[in-house]
Protein backbone atom coordinates (compact mmCIF):
# COMPACT_ATOMS: atom_id res chain seq x y z
CA UNK A 1 0.00 0.00 0.00
CA UNK A 2 1.24 3.51 -0.72
CA UNK A 3 1.23 6.57 1.01
CA UNK A 4 -1.56 8.21 -1.50
CA UNK A 5 -3.71 4.76 -0.44
CA UNK A 6 -5.38 5.44 2.50
CA UNK A 7 -6.98 2.31 4.62
CA UNK A 8 -10.38 1.34 3.14
CA UNK A 9 -13.37 0.75 5.84
CA UNK A 10 -15.36 -2.83 4.78
CA UNK A 11 -18.85 -2.50 6.25
CA UNK A 12 -19.12 -2.53 10.02
CA UNK A 13 -20.51 -6.63 9.96
CA UNK A 14 -18.01 -7.92 7.58
CA UNK A 15 -14.88 -8.93 9.67
CA UNK A 16 -13.52 -11.93 8.23
CA UNK A 17 -13.49 -12.49 4.37
CA UNK A 18 -12.64 -16.03 2.78
CA UNK A 19 -11.38 -16.10 -0.69
CA UNK A 20 -12.35 -19.66 -2.52
CA UNK A 21 -11.53 -21.05 -6.39
CA UNK A 22 -10.38 -23.74 -7.69
CA UNK A 23 -6.43 -24.41 -8.10
CA UNK A 24 -5.62 -21.43 -9.57
CA UNK A 25 -8.70 -18.86 -9.75
CA UNK A 26 -6.15 -16.57 -8.11
CA UNK A 27 -7.56 -16.50 -4.53
CA UNK A 28 -3.90 -16.45 -2.45
CA UNK A 29 -2.95 -13.41 -5.00
CA UNK A 30 -6.33 -11.61 -4.33
CA UNK A 31 -6.33 -12.47 -0.33
CA UNK A 32 -2.41 -10.82 -0.42
CA UNK A 33 -3.52 -8.05 -2.19
CA UNK A 34 -6.68 -7.69 -0.01
CA UNK A 35 -4.76 -8.06 3.31
CA UNK A 36 -2.27 -5.41 2.30
CA UNK A 37 -4.86 -2.57 0.65
CA UNK A 38 -7.36 -3.47 3.81
CA UNK A 39 -4.59 -3.68 6.29
CA UNK A 40 -5.75 -6.83 7.61
CA UNK A 41 -4.47 -10.13 9.43
CA UNK A 42 -3.59 -12.54 6.19
CA UNK A 43 -4.23 -16.43 7.35
CA UNK A 44 -3.06 -18.59 4.03
CA UNK A 45 -3.71 -22.39 3.63
CA UNK A 46 -0.12 -24.26 4.49
CA UNK A 47 -0.40 -26.71 1.44
CA UNK A 48 3.42 -26.48 1.25
CA UNK A 49 3.18 -28.19 4.63
CA UNK A 50 1.74 -31.44 3.15
CA UNK A 51 4.11 -33.91 2.43
CA UNK A 52 1.52 -36.45 0.68
CA UNK A 53 0.45 -33.60 -2.21
CA UNK A 54 3.51 -34.23 -4.67
CA UNK A 55 2.94 -37.83 -4.06
CA UNK A 56 -0.91 -37.16 -4.55
CA UNK A 57 -0.57 -35.22 -7.84
CA UNK A 58 1.78 -38.46 -8.97
CA UNK A 59 -0.57 -41.19 -7.99
CA UNK A 60 -4.33 -39.70 -6.55
CA UNK A 61 -5.94 -43.26 -5.79
CA UNK A 62 -2.56 -44.39 -3.67
CA UNK A 63 -2.52 -41.22 -1.27
CA UNK A 64 -6.20 -39.13 -1.38
CA UNK A 65 -6.09 -40.35 1.30
CA UNK A 66 -3.25 -39.26 3.37
CA UNK A 67 -3.72 -36.16 1.49
CA UNK A 68 -6.55 -35.74 2.73
CA UNK A 69 -6.48 -36.67 6.24
CA UNK A 70 -3.88 -34.44 6.77
CA UNK A 71 -4.98 -31.30 5.02
CA UNK A 72 -8.41 -31.62 7.32
CA UNK A 73 -6.21 -31.87 10.33
CA UNK A 74 -4.11 -29.06 9.52
CA UNK A 75 -6.98 -26.84 8.44
CA UNK A 76 -8.95 -27.49 11.98
CA UNK A 77 -6.10 -26.39 13.96
CA UNK A 78 -5.47 -23.18 11.53
CA UNK A 79 -9.08 -22.66 12.08
CA UNK A 80 -8.65 -22.95 15.77
CA UNK A 81 -6.41 -20.48 16.09
CA UNK A 82 -7.85 -17.96 13.58
CA UNK A 83 -9.51 -16.10 15.96
CA UNK A 84 -6.79 -16.10 18.90
CA UNK A 85 -6.49 -11.64 19.85
CA UNK A 86 -4.94 -9.69 17.43
CA UNK A 87 -3.67 -6.49 18.47
CA UNK A 88 -2.41 -5.13 15.40
CA UNK A 89 -5.96 -5.99 12.87
CA UNK A 90 -9.62 -5.50 13.29
CA UNK A 91 -9.99 -7.71 9.94
CA UNK A 92 -8.67 -11.02 8.83
CA UNK A 93 -8.43 -12.13 4.93
CA UNK A 94 -8.18 -15.75 4.35
CA UNK A 95 -7.91 -17.95 0.76
CA UNK A 96 -9.77 -20.48 1.98
CA UNK A 97 -12.71 -21.72 4.03
CA UNK A 98 -12.88 -24.96 6.24
CA UNK A 99 -15.61 -26.31 4.24
CA UNK A 100 -13.91 -26.79 0.86
CA UNK A 101 -12.61 -30.02 2.74
CA UNK A 102 -15.26 -31.76 1.83
CA UNK A 103 -14.74 -30.89 -2.02
CA UNK A 104 -11.94 -32.80 -2.61
CA UNK A 105 -12.65 -35.74 -0.42
CA UNK A 106 -15.90 -36.30 -1.91
CA UNK A 107 -13.82 -35.97 -5.35
CA UNK A 108 -10.85 -38.29 -4.78
CA UNK A 109 -12.05 -40.67 -1.83
CA UNK A 110 -12.97 -44.03 -2.18
CA UNK A 111 -16.46 -45.53 -0.27
CA UNK A 112 -14.47 -47.05 2.97
CA UNK A 113 -12.11 -44.22 3.10
CA UNK A 114 -14.96 -41.48 2.75
CA UNK A 115 -16.72 -43.43 6.07
CA UNK A 116 -14.08 -42.59 7.72
CA UNK A 117 -12.93 -39.38 6.81
CA UNK A 118 -16.73 -38.12 7.72
CA UNK A 119 -16.48 -39.71 10.93
CA UNK A 120 -13.56 -37.62 11.32
CA UNK A 121 -15.16 -34.54 10.19
CA UNK A 122 -18.65 -34.97 12.00
CA UNK A 123 -16.84 -34.46 15.64
CA UNK A 124 -14.78 -31.08 14.69
CA UNK A 125 -16.95 -29.22 12.23
CA UNK A 126 -19.04 -27.90 14.42
CA UNK A 127 -16.52 -26.13 16.41
CA UNK A 128 -15.48 -24.18 12.99
CA UNK A 129 -16.05 -20.33 13.15
CA UNK A 130 -18.00 -19.07 9.73
CA UNK A 131 -16.88 -16.15 7.51
CA UNK A 132 -18.55 -12.89 7.38
CA UNK A 133 -18.23 -12.86 3.40
CA UNK A 134 -17.08 -15.33 0.96
CA UNK A 135 -15.76 -14.90 -2.37
CA UNK A 136 -16.01 -17.16 -5.00
CA UNK A 137 -13.81 -16.79 -7.92
CA UNK A 138 -15.02 -18.63 -10.56
CA UNK A 139 -12.95 -19.00 -13.56
CA UNK A 140 -13.22 -21.11 -17.34
CA UNK A 141 -10.80 -24.40 -17.03
CA UNK A 142 -9.02 -22.98 -19.92
CA UNK A 143 -8.02 -20.14 -17.86
CA UNK A 144 -7.69 -22.36 -14.31
CA UNK A 145 -5.08 -24.33 -16.30
CA UNK A 146 -3.19 -21.40 -18.12
CA UNK A 147 -2.80 -19.69 -14.67
CA UNK A 148 -1.19 -23.27 -13.10
CA UNK A 149 1.01 -23.13 -16.29
CA UNK A 150 2.19 -19.64 -15.44
CA UNK A 151 3.20 -20.50 -11.88
CA UNK A 152 5.19 -23.21 -12.91
CA UNK A 153 5.01 -25.25 -9.44
CA UNK A 154 6.86 -28.32 -9.86
CA UNK A 155 4.36 -30.45 -7.85
CA UNK A 156 1.80 -29.33 -10.56
CA UNK A 157 3.78 -29.90 -13.66
CA UNK A 158 1.57 -33.18 -14.53
CA UNK A 159 -1.84 -32.21 -13.28
CA UNK A 160 -4.16 -33.45 -15.85
CA UNK A 161 -6.93 -30.89 -17.84
CA UNK A 162 -9.66 -33.78 -16.78
CA UNK A 163 -9.02 -33.08 -12.98
CA UNK A 164 -9.03 -29.48 -13.19
CA UNK A 165 -12.63 -29.59 -15.15
CA UNK A 166 -13.92 -32.26 -12.32
CA UNK A 167 -12.82 -29.46 -9.60
CA UNK A 168 -14.25 -27.12 -11.55
CA UNK A 169 -17.48 -28.73 -11.01
CA UNK A 170 -17.89 -29.70 -8.07
CA UNK A 171 -16.65 -26.17 -7.20
CA UNK A 172 -19.79 -24.97 -9.30
CA UNK A 173 -22.09 -27.51 -7.78
CA UNK A 174 -21.00 -26.70 -4.16
CA UNK A 175 -21.17 -23.07 -4.12
CA UNK A 176 -24.61 -22.54 -5.88
CA UNK A 177 -25.72 -24.38 -3.01
CA UNK A 178 -24.18 -22.78 -0.38
CA UNK A 179 -25.68 -21.01 2.43
CA UNK A 180 -23.22 -20.94 5.25
CA UNK A 181 -22.03 -17.32 4.94
CA UNK A 182 -22.93 -14.39 2.52
CA UNK A 183 -21.52 -15.22 -0.53
CA UNK A 184 -20.14 -13.11 -3.56
CA UNK A 185 -19.48 -14.97 -7.04
CA UNK A 186 -17.05 -13.45 -9.19
CA UNK A 187 -17.02 -14.35 -12.87
CA UNK A 188 -13.34 -13.92 -13.22
CA UNK A 189 -12.49 -15.22 -16.45
CA UNK A 190 -11.99 -12.24 -18.06
CA UNK A 191 -10.50 -9.84 -15.75
CA UNK A 192 -6.68 -9.92 -14.44
CA UNK A 193 -7.04 -8.07 -10.91
CA UNK A 194 -3.48 -8.68 -10.51
CA UNK A 195 -2.16 -6.45 -13.24
CA UNK A 196 -4.93 -4.18 -14.02
CA UNK A 197 -5.81 -1.61 -11.29
CA UNK A 198 -9.02 -1.12 -12.66
CA UNK A 199 -9.83 -4.84 -12.71
CA UNK A 200 -9.07 -4.98 -8.77
CA UNK A 201 -10.72 -1.53 -8.15
CA UNK A 202 -13.93 -2.35 -9.56
CA UNK A 203 -13.91 -5.87 -7.74
CA UNK A 204 -12.91 -3.70 -4.67
CA UNK A 205 -16.00 -1.81 -4.55
CA UNK A 206 -17.95 -4.61 -5.21
CA UNK A 207 -16.78 -6.13 -1.40
CA UNK A 208 -17.01 -3.33 0.13
CA UNK A 209 -20.77 -2.02 -1.06
CA UNK A 210 -22.83 -2.45 2.29
CA UNK A 211 -25.76 -4.39 2.22
CA UNK A 212 -25.22 -7.39 0.12
CA UNK A 213 -27.54 -10.07 -0.35
CA UNK A 214 -27.18 -13.61 0.76
CA UNK A 215 -25.51 -14.31 -2.75
CA UNK A 216 -24.69 -11.59 -5.18
CA UNK A 217 -23.46 -12.56 -8.39
CA UNK A 218 -20.34 -10.12 -9.82
CA UNK A 219 -20.02 -10.68 -14.18
CA UNK A 220 -17.33 -7.61 -14.75
CA UNK A 221 -16.96 -6.43 -18.50
CA UNK A 222 -13.73 -8.13 -19.75
CA UNK A 223 -10.55 -6.05 -19.38
CA UNK A 224 -9.17 -3.81 -22.16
Amino acid sequence: MTDQEPKLQLPAEIRHIAIEGVIGAGKTTLARMLSERLRARLVLEKFEENPFLPKFYEDPERYAFQTQIFFLLSRYRQQQDLFQADLFHSHVISDYIFEKDKIFAYLTLQDEELKLYESLLGSIEKNIPQPDLVIYLQSSVDRLMKNIRMRGREMEENMSEEYIRELNEAYNYFFFRYKSAPLLIVRSTDIDFVNKKGDFDDLLNQILRPNKAPVEYYNPSPSR
